[in-house]
């Protein structure tokens, strides 16, 4: 046996670990290394180093959930005193003594019962199995520190070497809001040194570049705990970029034959029950009551595009028909999960939904790619698809998402795009095809989705008119490309670190008159500058001309240009090119030929 084996995979895909192997002699052997199933034993292993080093170092700790999440681990624990970040390096201390005593990891299984008279004074581990229906548990131990997991986890501790602990939280039991208040650490770990440099190197940077941070700076969003969390106000600046952003969309929607519609943000509950969002849906969804009846303000805008579709009589010459929509939603998310635009109660979503017949499915799709596409090369995104199958909360017959999914397949499939399977991670009503894009720091995103569904045409009896004039059910593709314009807008904050391309920044020239004498110039070109479409400022404040300057490049507009006698004088201007880190001067026409030139390079 290799010294570097850490696990297996089954022939049912999960991953198992080297004590499990025995009965599965057909499972394939996963080495330590930085793939995906290696970092899951990993991480999931010093999650359990860390609360073994917070149980020595704070006896009295009961611990709740430690899961491998996308960006690491966690784990969820009740102490007696209060642990903040000055407090990680101590842990991490105490997690590398551990190692050096050389511990294995052990696994054992007990029955459900047992464990129960095990931890009966253990109310978070009562809480953890009482989320078990399996009849024996297992539990993971090394020295003296064990705990309820079902893992897998490495063999000996002398694999954990590389981690760092990254930050301190507050988490609510089991996340209700109304439950106790726990504390969360969150961590990483990587095979080797190298990967876990080069992953806090790209922290540090994703720090400069929080979108909440970059946001206060340029004045482009905001957030009032007193008006509601999770609520986004948008700043006049803020409000032009999305302005562009959304008009640089509408016309890509145009040019692909998709029609403009809008729903109402609030419909009858009756709706919301026969779509299945009141009952796989519901938790996430603000109900309310009007005139002794009950109504949803809307999680989606799909059922508002059911209702204009059938409104008329539509023919299989009108397929397919597709609907789009800026449409405003409202969900449910929990106090702890917010994080500024990247997780809110309210957003717009850059929705569509294209009816079309069975038959259309496979090249709607490839249509939907081609446009995801393109928006993604405008921004310098690479992405991967997912193709997310059948969840077990659910509607619909088996039969009706199997030639939904196989359907997505065959469209990918047909034309040699690549794509991986997440089993059960579709929407309740439909397989879904998942845009994961990844930005200029290496990090992952969701964004975009493509989702074939069957089933909401049937329950609203959605029709058309087939060539032999019989009534058939069309199918509804849902399509998002963006996902929501706040989530976009967020990460191609963090994606630019502010500086945005030309024809998207919020404001694409600043002024900078040398003296009062400068200023009417100033604003002749700014008036120019705005019948052409593009946003400018003049700082002609009373201070110095370096600190103006200044001021003006802290906001990382592109271009930074400076007015003096020479400017006015020869009708020209001093440019200074944030992009290209350049100083030159031009005449007033080439200026204005250089920025039109630029915002052409935002269509798609």
């Amino acid at each position: 046996m290799s010294e570097n084996l850490i696990g297996y995979i089954d022939d049912q895909g999960n991953i198992i670990d080297t004590q499990s192997a025995g009965e599965n002699p057909a499972a394939t052997p996963i080495e330590y290394d930085n793939s995906e199933a290696a970092l899951e034993i990993v991480r999931h292993s010093t999650a359990h180093l860390m609360a073994q080093a917070i149980t020595e170092l704070y006896p009295n700790s009961q611990f709740f959930v430690g899961p491998v999440v996308d960006e690491g681990f966690y784990y969820d624990f009740r102490v007696d005193e209060q642990i903040g970040e000055n407090d990680l390096k101590s842990i991490e201390k105490k997690m590398k003594e551990l190692i050096k005593k050389k511990y294995k990891i052990e696994k054992y299984e007990i029955s459900k019962e047992e464990a129960l008279e095990k931890f009966a004074n253990d109310d978070l581990k009562q809480a953890v199995l009482s989320r078990i229906d399996d009849e024996r548990v297992s539990i993971y131990k090394q020295g003296e520190f064990e705990d309820l997991c079902r893992g897998p986890h490495v063999p000996a501790l002398r694999f954990l070497h590389n981690f760092k602990l990254t930050r301190v939280a507050g988490a609510y039991l089991g996340g209700d809001e109304n439950a106790e208040m726990l504390t969360r650490i969150y961590g990483v770990a990587f095979a080797d040194k190298e990967s876990l440099k080069a992953h806090l190197t790209m922290l540090e940077e994703a720090k400069k570049r929080d979108h909440r941070k970059l946001g206060t700076e340029m004045e482009l969003f905001m957030f009032n705990e007193e008006a509601g969390a999770g609520l986004p106000f948008w700043m006049p600046k803020g409000a032009k970029l999305r302005y562009k952003l959304e008009q640089i969309l509408h016309k890509a929607h145009l040019i692909r034959e998709y029609e403009p519609v809008r729903g109402p943000e609030i419909l009858k509950a009756d709706l919301w029950r026969t779509s299945g969002h009141y009952a796989c849906y519901g938790e996430n969804m603000y109900l309310t009551t009007i005139d002794e009846q009950e109504y949803g303000i809307k999680p989606m805008n799909c059922l508002g595009h059911i209702q204009v579709f059938k409104q008329t009589q539509k023919s299989y010459r009108d397929l397919p028909l597709r609907y789009y929509e800026y449409g405003v939603v409202h969900r449910h998310e929990k106090s702890g999960v917010l994080h500024g635009l990247l997780r809110v109660r309210e957003f717009t979503q850059d929705d569509a939904h294209i009816f079309c017949t069975p038959e259309q499915i496979a090249s709607e799709v490839l249509e939907v790619v081609e446009f995801v596409d393109s928006v993604m090369k405008l921004f310098g995104f690479d992405y991967t698809m997912e193709i997310a199958t059948k969840p077990e909360k659910a509607i619909g017959e088996d039969e009706v998402w199997e030639m939904a999914t196989q359907g997505l397949k065959e469209a990918l499939e047909g034309n040699n795009l690549p794509y991986t399977i997440d089993e059960g991670g579709g929407a309740f009503y439909g397989p879904k095809i998942d845009i994961k894009i990844t930005d200029a720091i290496g990090r992952k995103w969701q964004c975009g989705t493509i989702q074939v569904d069957f089933n909401l045409p049937q329950r609203f009896e959605v029709e058309y008119v087939d060539e032999d004039n019989t009534r058939k059910q069309p199918v509804m593709i849902h399509r998002a490309i963006l996902g929501s314009f706040e989530r976009f807008i967020g990460i191609l904050t963090e994606h630019y670190a502010g500086e945005f391309p030309f024809f998207l920044a919020p404001v694409q020239v600043i002024f900078v008159p040398i003296s009062e004498n400068h200023v009417d110039y100033a604003k002749s070109l700014k008036k120019k500058l705005l019948t052409e479409g593009i946003d400018s400022e003049i700082y002609d404040k009373n201070d110095s001309l370096n600190k103006r300057i200044r001021t003006a490049e802290k906001q990382r507009v592109p271009y930074v240009v400076v007015i003096g006698d020479e400017e006015v004088q020869g009708n020209s201007v001093a440019i200074r090119n944030r992009r290209t880190r350049e100083q030159y001067n031009l005449t007033q026409d080439e200026f204005m030929v250089e920025l039109t030139q630029q915002l052409q390079e935002g269509k798609i």
